[in-house]
């Protein structure tokens, strides 16, 4: 089969047999692939959707829901995509990352020059979304992305604010975000506003403690002092040296961007040498309710920023379900407790397949681009349109700021307690101090 040309008519039995053998492949998943459609293996193009995702290694928890977004994918699509006036297979080839920023390169250039794939679509941090977006717009083809603050996909690819990228666009909140959300959070109780910071040598780190464009200034203008001992390497064994600066600058609250397995380590070693802090408030780590359950009880009161929940109040321009929906099909189907990329990964297919529908010429990945550029879609996390944000290629989502306490279904819930930046988004709750 040639991906350019309309498939042969007299090819569509080898064409279901090699189907039924890429269903097998761990890596493959495609839509309606062990059913022929015989009007449109006759008459339409199999459209390709490539996508990377760190499904093993210590960023596994981002990559966690990815399997049941493709999968509901799957079912939307098992009698083709209709694009004009035919209706298009479509396949879905999904590739491990290994947490790894090469590897996530490697698997992005495989998709795009050995499965040629016609779009990408990407999420779950800048160690992932970044080296396959700079593969996408180096062999110019569209990518859309997520789950990653945009300043470090953006200026993390030496993005110029002045011209933009080419191919790929990306939706998330930024960092203005979560500093608004963080600071709102602190402010709400009682400290000495001294801030300790963990800020790890990578994408998001670095992002983060950048002096002129993360927190540093930004929490300095707003009158809390930051205690930053430097930037480590991820998955650390001994964070005593960051502990005892903490304790010697009295640092009230903590906050930075970790990886699940260093937040356990640190917090276990900050119990064992008598930290105790009032707030700590850590992007990243704390976003799943795995990473809560290993930390055990000392869990309990843990802060993070909130970007997709149950009650948020949007709902799915291709299923209509509504957050609580789309939260509920999760837990009844996979036994485990609803988590934050759900709607982000579900949204990223809403804006995939709502671009291939407007797209002019799906053979063509220049018509593809501009279909996605001129986007304007109501999805399971807002409103998408390209040309509203802070550089060409970004969007805002809404961000809000959450706790997690003792649930009643669940260990440990996560609830929105602030929702000063997006008040649409309803607070359940109000910040307590850690015990």
């Amino acid at each position: 089969m040639n991906d350019n040309n309309e498939v042969d008519t007299l090819d569509v039995n080898k064409r279901r047999r090699d189907l039924i053998k890429a269903g097998a492949a761990s890596t493959t998943l495609a839509a309606g692939a062990s059913l022929g459609f015989p009007a449109i293996a006759q008459s339409a193009r199999r459209i390709k959707i490539g996508m990377v995702s760190p499904a093993t290694g210590p960023l596994a928890a981002f990559g966690e829901t990815d399997k049941f977004g493709i999968a509901g994918v799957q079912a939307l699509l098992k009698d083709g995509l209709q694009i004009g006036n035919r209706k298009h297979p479509v396949e879905i080839i999904l590739k491990d990352s290994q947490s790894n920023p090469n590897r996530a390169g490697e698997v992005a250039d495989d998709l795009i020059l050995k499965d040629r794939v016609d779009l990408m679509v990407v999420g779950n941090t800048p160690e992932t979304v970044n080296p396959v977006g700079d593969q996408c717009e180096l062999n110019e083809v569209p990518c859309i992305s997520t789950l990653c603050p945009w300043q470090p996909w953006f200026f993390g690819r030496k993005g110029d604010p002045a011209k933009g990228f080419n191919w790929t666009y990306h939706f998330f909140w930024g960092l203005e975000d979560i500093i608004a959300v963080f600071t709102n959070l602190w402010k709400s109780q009682p400290t000495n506003k001294v801030v300790g910071a963990l800020f790890p040598n990578d994408g998001d780190g670095n992002a983060w403690g950048d002096p002129k464009l993360g927190l540093p200034p930004a929490l300095a203008k707003d009158g809390f002092k930051l205690i930053d001992p430097g930037r480590y390497q991820n998955l650390q064994q001994d964070f005593s040296a960051q502990i005892a600066a903490f304790k010697k600058e009295n640092c009230e609250i903590v906050t930075g961007v970790v990886i699940p397995p260093d937040m356990k380590t640190f917090w276990t070693q900050a119990r064992q040498q008598g930290y105790r802090p009032k707030i700590v408030s850590v992007g990243k780590a704390l976003l799943f309710p795995a990473s809560i359950e290993a930390l055990g009880d000392i869990g309990d009161g843990m802060s993070t920023e909130v970007w997709w929940t149950p009650a948020h109040p949007y709902k799915s321009s291709l299923t209509g379900q509504s957050p609580r929906q789309l939260a509920d099909a999760y837990e009844a189907q996979t036994k485990r407790q609803w988590s934050q990329p759900i709607g982000f990964v579900h949204a990223l297919f809403e804006v995939a397949l709502d671009t291939l529908k407007r797209t002019k010429d799906v053979g063509n990945k220049a018509a593809i681009r501009d279909a996605l550029a001129a986007t304007n879609l109501n999805t399971i996390v807002g409103n998408i349109q390209w040309g509203k944000g802070p550089v060409k290629n970004v969007i805002r989502t809404p961000l809000v700021g959450g706790q997690w306490v003792k649930g009643k279904k669940h260990k440990y819930d996560l609830i929105v307690v602030d929702n000063q930046t997006e008040p649409k988004i309803p607070a359940e709750g109000k910040l307590k101090l850690l015990s």
